[in-house]
């Protein structure tokens, strides 16, 4: 494999040829002025530049430096520009952070450092393309929608897999803006039925007098209104998918109705005698405990069991371990591109807001959330205030500290519930007596 491209933009011949001999990790490129760069850049697209600010014909000053950057980062947002900077030159290079540079070092040059910055923009820029590649495989894919490394997340879209080329009528449950409807959409595009139509339609959105004509359609004359003969969704949705979405709602008059076309999978049409046979594939979904609502009264138990022959529940994002910031950092880059912003960033503050938001509406409410910010974003990073959220207190994850802490707890709670005694606290800790006492010396217990 070859050595990485690095760009050199760098004016002075001393320092070119320093920076060439330090760097023979890489493939080094030089320029010495804002066109060559250019140029040079068009030429081999490296993934990291190191740029010094003063650049002729402003050598003493930073105008074209800071002209370059911004060249740079509209041909190439995602290439890593370090700026080469001396202490008088510090707050031209805060400038060039804030234009969205990656990093800067301070002049005199320390080889080891500067290397160690460099290693790490490669590293990242991999990391990003790699990140985009798989975006772009999953693209195609049914379950595309969803992002999550949270494992209840990830076992929900197996059994999505699972479930998807049978024919039963599934239920999904789960709060409101977890993604009941992707989840829906992924059940139909799985199955045999990909090709026909998948409906949908919102049970807690059309008054009850409504609702039956949407479904079962209706007759000419049927009704006030009603001028002409009209398909129903169930029709609509013949040979392929029908999503009942807040199933939880549908008044009981028309829960029996739904119930006998499950049952026969014939409907008759509002003010019509004729009974239509259906194909289509039922899913549906709610926030709420339909088996206590049926154990209530409040829904029929024959049509709850009709409806959840197979049930998948979507964990709450409050409960995604993880999901918070991965679902932001996507939202992030798709609403950044939609609006047509250069990239921007999270600050520590506004991830650690993130992290600590229950979200209470889900997926859907972080959605609106992070597009409101990017659009409300003044500068190249995104604040507690862009986001409308508390600011949170940053989680510890120092892993040696939280072992630790855990360790201590621990160790502490064993020898006040056996009374002191080392030998019963070693047992119910699982270690032997000397690490015990090794334990108990490390965090200075007696």
């Amino acid at each position: 494999m070859g050595k990485n491209k690095l760009l050199v933009v760098e004016d002075d011949p001393g320092l070119q040829k320093q920076l060439r001999w330090s760097l023979d990790a890489y493939d080094v490129v030089t320029a010495d002025d804002r066109e060559t760069a250019l140029a040079q850049l068009r030429r081999h697209q490296p993934a990291v530049i190191t740029m010094d600010l003063g650049l002729p014909p402003d050598a003493d000053g930073a105008a074209e430096g800071l002209a370059l950057l911004a060249q740079i980062l509209a041909v190439a947002p995602d290439t890593k520009v370090i700026i080469l900077s001396g202490n008088q030159e510090r707050g031209n290079a805060l400038k060039a952070i804030a234009m969205g540079a990656y990093d800067f070092h301070q002049k005199p040059l320390d080889a080891d450092t500067l290397s160690l910055v460099i290693a790490r923009a490669f590293y990242l820029h991999a990391m990003q393309q790699e990140n985009r590649r798989m975006l772009q495989i999953q693209s195609d894919s049914p379950l595309a929608g969803i992002v999550s490394r949270d494992p209840a997340m990830l076992k929900l879209c197996r059994n999505v897999e699972k479930v998807a080329p049978s024919s039963a009528t599934v239920m999904l449950q789960g709060d409101s803006g977890s993604g009941k409807e992707l989840i829906a959409r992924g059940l139909h595009q799985l199955s045999p039925r990909h090709d026909k139509r998948f409906v949908a339609i919102n049970c807690a959105a059309i008054p009850e007098h409504l609702l039956e004509s949407e479904l079962f359609g209706y007759e000419k004359g049927a009704f006030t209104g009603a001028q002409r003969q009209t398909p129903g969704k169930l029709e609509l949705a013949h040979g392929g998918t029908l999503f009942l979405d807040e199933i939880g709602d549908m008044a009981m008059s028309l829960q029996a109705k739904l119930l006998r076309f499950l049952q026969e999978r014939v409907i008759e049409r509002v003010g019509g005698r004729a009974e239509i046979s259906i194909d289509v594939r039922v899913v549906c979904a709610t926030h709420r405990d339909l088996k206590m609502m049926a154990a209530q009264g409040g829904f029929r138990e024959d049509l709850y069991y009709r409806l959840s022959e197979i049930v998948l529940t979507i964990p709450p994002l409050r409960e995604r371990a993880g999901d918070r910031a991965l679902l932001a950092h996507h939202f992030r880059n798709k609403f950044c591109a939609g609006e047509s912003r250069s990239p921007l960033t999270f600050s520590a503050e506004a991830l650690a807001s993130i992290e600590a938001h229950t979200w209470p509406g889900n997926v859907r409410e972080m959605e609106n959330c992070i597009r409101r910010a990017v659009i409300m974003a003044d500068g190249p990073q995104i604040t507690p205030a862009d986001l409308g959220l508390p600011d949170g207190a940053q989680e510890n994850l120092n892993l040696r500290q939280v072992r630790e802490a855990v360790e201590y707890h621990v160790m502490v709670q064993a020898l006040a519930r056996s009374d002191g005694s080392i030998v019963k606290a070693a047992e119910l800790m699982g270690i032997s007596r000397p690490t015990l006492y090794d334990l108990m010396s490390h965090h200075g217990l007696k």
